[in-house]
């Protein structure tokens, strides 16, 4: 099978806050000024990793918004630029856009994949999706965790893959694993450390 390449592109925001349970409502906002991304199966909007204050995300001063997309998309992807957003009653202003290829790395992390299973379920599932692309890294499966979505709570589990190699780690970042992209979930992105993920362990 084919892999779809696929490329980040970054924006600037410029906004105080968002929803802590914001990814669904984003996705939507954007969705809004850009209908075609609805048909893209594979794109989706990387987690926003911000400091909570109650019910909330504190939007540092380089906060950015990540678009996953198919890179023929990408130039399409910039008319986010400009463009003023309404999530959940938090206004964002979109600022400049930058295409940010993938990059290989030997550590994948996804902040959530999503699965109704139990752990040791879960992890069988996600061995045969990587196996199913040719993958053979291993895994450590973290704290398991909800989000809002259109049709109620997703849950899964944050999943960390590694002992990747060059093309592996690219194959699963343009793939991801699980499903429901347009709330951020099964988006893989590298990750540095596998020791002490915030008390994660398998």
């Amino acid at each position: 099978m084919t892999q779809m390449e696929m490329i980040d592109v970054t924006y600037a925001l410029n906004g105080r806050s968002l929803p802590a349970d914001h990814a669904y409502a984003l996705w939507e906002e954007v969705v809004r000024v850009m209908p075609w991304l609805a048909a893209e199966a594979q794109a989706g909007i990387l987690p926003l990793r911000a400091p909570e204050h109650g019910d909330d995300l504190l939007l540092p001063r380089r906060a950015r918004l990540v678009l996953r997309v198919p890179v023929g998309l990408a130039p399409l992807a910039r008319n986010l630029s400009g463009q003023a957003l309404d999530v959940g009653g938090h206004a964002l202003v979109v600022g400049e856009a930058r295409e940010r290829p993938l990059q290989p790395a030997p550590t994948l992390h996804a902040q959530l994949v999503a699965s109704a299973s139990p752990e040791q379920e879960f992890v069988l599932e996600m061995q045969k999706e990587l196996g199913a692309l040719g993958i053979h890294g291993e895994l450590i499966c973290g704290k398991r965790h909800t989000l809002a979505g259109s049709e109620g709570r997703i849950a899964g589990y944050s999943l960390v893959v590694h002992e990747l190699k060059p093309q592996e780690s690219l194959s699963l970042q343009y793939r991801g694993l699980g499903g429901e992209r347009r709330h951020g979930c099964g988006m893989f992105i590298p990750y540095k450390v596998i020791a002490n993920l915030d008390g994660e362990g398998g």
